[in-house]
C-alpha cells in the first residue's frame, strides 16, 4: 500500500480554501430552481454578448441535473471553508478532473462556448492542488523478487546449509 504524505505548507490550505470559496461563489446559484433560472439567464446573455453562444433552453431535466451538482457542490466548498484539511485538496482535485473531464466533452459535442472559463478554472485549481501532493509522494522501490525461502534465510541470519 503506498501511503500519502499530505502537503504541509500553510499555502497549500489557502489554495484548498481559495477554491472552496470559488466553488461557493460560482454554484450556489445552482442549488435551486429559482436561482437556476436567474444564472441560467445570466450565463445565455453573458454567452451571446461574448459571441460564446447562448444556453439551450431550460428543461424539467436540466434544472433537476443543475440543482443536484449544485447542492453537493455548495456542501463539499463549506466542509472545505469550515474545516480546511490538506486531504480535502486532494479529493478536490480529483472532482475537478472528473469535472473537467465532462466539460471537454459537452465542448466537443457543442456545447457553449461560454463553458470555457469554467474549464479553465476547473484545470487550474485541479493542477494546484494536486501538484504539491505528486511532490510529496514516496520513493516507490522495485518489489524483491527472490523466492520466500532466501528472504527467510536472510532475516534468521546464517544458516549451517541442513
Amino acid at each position: 500500500m503506498v501511503r500519502l504524505v499530505a502537503p504541509s505548507r500553510p499555502s497549500y490550505l489557502r489554495v484548498v480554501r481559495a477554491s472552496a470559496w470559488y466553488d461557493l461563489v460560482v454554484t450556489a446559484g445552482f442549488a435551486t430552481p429559482w436561482t437556476y433560472a436567474l444564472v441560467h439567464g445570466a450565463l445565455s446573455s453573458w454567452g451571446g454578448a461574448l459571441g460564446l453562444g447562448a444556453m439551450p433552453a431550460r428543461e424539467p431535466m436540466q434544472t433537476l441535473f443543475a440543482n443536484l451538482m449544485g447542492s453537493v457542490v455548495v456542501v463539499w466548498a463549506l466542509l472545505r471553508v469550515v474545516r480546511t484539511l490538506p486531504v480535502h485538496g486532494l479529493f478536490d482535485a480529483a472532482a475537478r478532473g472528473l469535472f473537467a473531464s465532462w466539460q471537454a466533452y459537452a465542448l466537443a459535442h457543442g456545447a457553449p462556448r461560454v463553458l470555457w472559463p469554467f474549464f479553465l478554472v476547473e484545470v487550474a485549481f485541479g493542477v494546484v492542488q494536486l501538484v504539491p501532493w505528486w511532490r510529496n509522494r514516496p520513493a516507490v522501490t522495485a518489489p524483491d523478487r527472490r523466492p520466500r525461502a532466501a528472504h527467510r534465510r536472510e532475516l534468521s541470519g546464517p544458516t549451517d546449509g541442513r
